[in-house]
């Protein structure tokens, strides 16, 4: 049945960790219900389940709607039987919380501790608004260091934007690339040499995989099979590469805010709406679908604005 699951996302062309969400909370139903299949179940077992991660397991609203859309998917768009209303459901309470920022000093002092690659792509997350996995899945072809944009490809809810590529990340991108070529040539000559293609542009465009275009900006360092083809292809770095490189910084540069690499996201936004540049702007290099999402940076700047405190007049 999971193979069902993965068989309707990807038809619906869902994201490959919204796939895996999916697969993953579906199966914790299934366990939660010793193993019975879903077909025997209905809306109260739904909502039992669900109260159980709220009360029991005491999960986060937004985890909770996630393992809750993903029940609702098996049963309307796998299994073809939708559930009823579900009027003992125990919602988690939402939180609004304001994001963790850091100031334009701290953000020089952990950039300035960083090295290599991995600073690389943490000045990239911060000047162009990246999240983290966008930064890492970055092709070739989506970086114009002439026009200075980058391109984010198939984003968060399948859409495409532009964002600014900082004029001092020009010169020391283009020597990282050159560095990414030298490695796709010498792939080329040991018989690898592909990147993985998206959906199924590998049969549309047989050879594009091989070009330099489609190589990531960012490679994994290793080769790893491709497919039940078995083809050497290098993959991306990982996720995990940058947020080490950054949580080291961070402690190295002494700063004790519970901020992860996500965190340069939340600053560069915060640090354009202190700069002046308008609400509407910011939430198109964001990639926002709500305005209200790009708001809660207004709040943050507020924090950040010079206010003088009635006890400092005494």
């Amino acid at each position: 049945m999971l193979d069902q699951v993965s068989a309707v996302c990807r038809r619906r062309h869902f994201s490959q960790r919204t796939e895996q969400a999916y697969r993953y909370w579906i199966r914790q139903y299934i366990l939660f219900h010793n193993k019975q299949h879903p077909a025997q179940l209905g809306t109260s077992d739904v909502e039992s389940f669900l109260n159980h991660l709220a009360i029991k397991r005491r999960v986060s609203a937004s985890t909770q709607s996630q393992a809750l859309n993903a029940v609702v998917f098996l049963y309307e768009s796998v299994l073809s039987k939708p559930l009823g209303e579900m009027t003992g459901l125990k919602r988690v309470q939402q939180r609004h919380r304001v994001p963790v920022v850091l100031t334009k000093q701290e953000t020089k002092a952990v950039l300035g501790l960083m090295e290599g690659a991995t600073r690389l792509m943490a000045e990239l997350i911060y000047g162009a608004g990246l999240r983290v996995h966008e930064c890492v899945t970055l092709r070739v072809k989506d970086v114009d260091l002439g026009a200075r944009t980058v391109n984010i490809r198939d984003s968060k809810g399948s859409k495409d934007r532009t964002s600014v590529l900082p004029a001092q990340l020009c010169d020391p991108l283009e020597k990282h690339l050159l560095r990414v070529a030298i490695l796709h040539k010498e792939d080329l000559a040991q018989g690898a040499g592909l990147a993985p293609m998206p959906n199924a542009l590998a049969k549309k465009y047989p050879s594009a995989s091989s070009t330099f275009a489609w190589q990531f900006v960012f490679p994994s360092a290793v080769l790893r099979p491709w497919g039940d083809s078995g083809r050497m292809v290098r993959w991306h770095a990982s996720d995990s590469t940058i947020q080490r490189a950054f949580k080291q910084a961070l402690h190295r540069a002494g700063i004790h805010k519970h901020a992860s690499v996500h965190t340069l996201r939340h600053s560069f936004a915060t640090h354009l709406l202190a700069s002046g540049t308008d609400i509407r702007t910011i939430q198109l290099l964001l990639g926002h679908r709500s305005l209200q999402t790009t708001m809660i940076y207004t709040h943050v700047n507020q924090v950040m604005k010079t206010v003088t405190s009635p006890l400092d007049d005494l």
